[in-house]
């Protein structure tokens, strides 16, 4: 494995972690943002509990089981997906920066939203990441491509087999 990639999902798997413990240990100092997203997400899902304060912890259990999974390099692509389901609901619930009328919230805000925007990013390209091996979407082509070939010479030694045996012999 590549030291970048050693040294990256620590890093950023730090922040999900810390932040899933917090909103485990303390979700109440959530749940008050979270309603703006959790109302939603819950008539839309209907498989959520409609609980914020649950919701919050369930969060932050995703995000540190997942932040560790990442940060070990275990499931590395599913758990940053699993941050990604994460980030984004919380960003939206936690970073309201457009709501904000007065100026130094407004920019505190949309200084966080902005953090939150770039470990999106980090955490996409985390997803996507085959460690410099072929994409599972490249290998099921080229498998598919070669079956298709081998199929063609299967049929076209038929083919010649059938005309062998029509040739008048020598």
């Amino acid at each position: 494995m590549a030291l970048s990639r050693l040294a990256a999902r620590p890093l950023i798997s730090s922040i999900f972690v810390f932040g899933g413990v917090d909103a485990i240990r303390h979700p109440e100092s959530k749940v008050k943002a979270a309603e703006s997203v959790t109302g939603p997400v819950t008539e839309r899902l209907g498989l959520l509990p409609n609980d914020p304060e649950t919701l919050v912890r369930i969060n932050g259990a995703v995000q540190v089981g997942a932040g560790l999974l990442l940060a070990t390099g275990r499931f590395r692509r599913l758990a940053a997906l699993a941050l990604i389901g994460s980030i984004v609901p919380t960003t939206l619930a936690g970073h309201r920066f457009w709501e904000e009328t007065d100026d130094a919230p407004r920019a505190q805000q949309t200084v966080h939203f902005l953090k939150n925007a770039g470990l999106l990013g980090g955490l996409i390209l985390a997803a996507v990441d085959t460690e410099g091996r072929p994409s599972l979407g490249w290998r099921a082509k080229r498998q598919a491509r070669r079956l298709g070939q081998a199929l063609q010479a299967d049929q076209a030694g038929g083919l010649l087999a059938k005309v062998h045996d029509h040739l008048p012999a020598d």
